[in-house]
């Protein structure tokens, strides 16, 4: 029986890449995932059977020991969300990758970029895509490079947008880019395309478009996901509404940031259309859907709660490339615990707090935490409207309305910590121990490492409000303990 052929997936915390993972191990590969933080792979049910080695595009020198032995690499990183320097920060990347996997002996690199004519004026998001590309090949390893248009799935942060616009406005006002046409593709297309290019040594050193049935204007999205939730939307087109301005709107209304929308918004003055059939003559196999069809599979998704992977997963959707920070208690952090006896097992408490936020909400005063979620928004901030990617899993990474799981532990832990804006850096920790009779003792404890004067004052002067809420929190989570115990 032949070794099977090992390959390594970057960006396996992000959209693609962890929903990539779980199909190449189908197909009988060995599978090797790039995270600058592998803790943040933790609960994905596919974990045990990869291996992870960490490592960080931007830090050449921890690169080589993870492409030792790799035969092929799938390149899925960007930094769109990393500041304005963006474009460098993707050639960077690309560029220690690339003479990384050349010394390592890599055979191929697969790479998904993005569609759009590069003979036209492509948005500076656009043109980073394809000039990664470019950066991918300087060193002479082959590189199968799809360019693909908006991505359609349960999750994905194209259809996220659509989701959120339509779903909350009846009259849209729209500028220009509502004429723009696109062909969209559906997620598990892309995921076909990039596993079936594994056996096709015919894509080596090709660029490859791909792209669903449809062609349609971006109007024709909004208006297509209307008629498949069987609502009366109407749209309105203007002659100026810059990006900038279409990104605040944006943010205002859907849970993508104004820094991650506005590069794709840019980049909505582009037609992304197909120009060849070069991906139908080497991968027949692979049967493009519709856009009807792909809503529909996307809600259908939703409905269930099977969402694999969210757009929010990534680190970079609020911020950036900062490492997560560790929690620590030394000097200077301020925290508040509170402890309560429950009359239930540990398990039951567990899930408890592991489903607060998104759609359960957080129990005590949720007026107040909404409200502070409007007001992150307003400033800026990624707010509440990013929910759940599942309402009762979480694993480590996992968005949560305005906090990010840091860590999970069965049974025992969870600690978020905060991506509102605030003046400092915040955590929020669930502890579950066992004691006797079958109960257990349940820990909260807010954790609050202010930044200069303003942060002290503003700890100070909202700690009777947080008192309150936090001591609600606890004893509604007793509560909500003892209800799952009993049902248990």
């Amino acid at each position: 029986m032949a070794t099977p052929r090992t390959v390594l997936v970057t960006g396996a915390t992000g959209y693609i890449g962890g929903r990539l993972v779980p199909r190449l191990l189908e197909a009988g590969f060995r599978v090797r995932c790039l995270a600058r933080d592998p803790a943040r792979l933790q609960g994905r049910p596919w974990l045990g059977q990869a291996e992870v080695a960490a490592g960080d595009c931007l830090r050449a020198d921890t690169l080589p020991s993870a492409l030792q032995g790799v035969e092929v690499a799938f390149y899925l990183v960007h930094s769109m969300a990393g500041g304005r320097d963006f474009e460098q920060r993707d050639v960077l990347a690309a560029r220690n990758f690339a003479a990384a996997a050349k010394a390592a002996g890599v055979q191929r690199i697969i790479y998904l970029g993005g569609l759009g004519d590069p003979d036209t004026a492509l948005s500076e998001h656009l043109r980073s895509r394809q000039e990664t590309g470019a950066v991918l090949r300087e060193t002479g390893v082959p590189v199968t490079e799809f360019r693909a248009p908006v991505i359609v799935g349960s999750g994905s942060l194209s259809f996220e947008i659509i989701r959120y616009l339509t779903e909350r406005l009846p009259v849209m006002i729209c500028p220009r880019w509502l004429y723009t046409r696109v062909q969209p593709i559906a997620i598990r297309n892309v995921l076909d395309y990039l596993v079936a290019a594994l056996d096709a040594p015919a894509s080596a050193g090709r660029i490859i478009e791909i792209g669903g049935v449809d062609v349609l204007t971006y109007g024709d999205l909004l208006r297509g996901y209307a008629k498949a939730r069987g609502l009366k939307r109407w749209l309105v087109p203007v002659p100026v509404l810059t990006p900038r301005l279409s990104s605040y709107w944006v943010h205002l209304v859907t849970p993508v940031p104004a820094a991650i929308a506005r590069p794709l918004i840019q980049g909505l003055r582009n037609d992304v259309v197909l120009r060849d059939d070069t991906a139908r003559r080497l991968f027949p196999q692979v049967q493009p859907l519709d856009y009807p069809t792909a809503v529909r599979l996307a809600l259908a998704n939703l409905e269930t709660g099977h969402v694999e992977t969210a757009w929010s997963d990534a680190l970079a959707s609020s911020q950036g490339d900062l490492a997560p920070v560790a929690l620590a208690t030394h000097e200077g952090i301020i925290l508040e615990r509170r402890q309560l006896t429950v009359a239930a097992p540990t398990p039951a408490v567990f899930a408890a707090f592991t489903r607060l936020g998104g759609t359960t909400g957080w129990l005590c005063l949720d007026w107040a935490w909404r409200l502070r979620g409007l007001l992150d928004r307003l400033l800026g901030g990624v707010g509440l409207r990013r929910g759940r990617r599942d309402p009762l899993e979480v694993r480590a990474g996992d968005a949560v309305d305005f906090w990010r799981v840091e860590a999970v532990e069965p049974n025992r832990l969870l600690r978020l910590r905060a991506e509102m804006k605030v003046p400092g850096r915040a955590w929020l920790e669930f502890r579950a121990e066992p004691i006797d009779g079958g109960r257990s003792r349940l820990s909260q404890t807010a954790f609050f490492a202010p930044r200069g004067l303003t942060g002290l004052l503003y700890w100070y002067l909202l700690y009777p409000l947080h008192a309150v809420i936090f001591s609600g929190l606890a004893k509604k989570l007793a509560l909500l303990a003892q209800e799952l115990g009993a049902k248990r």
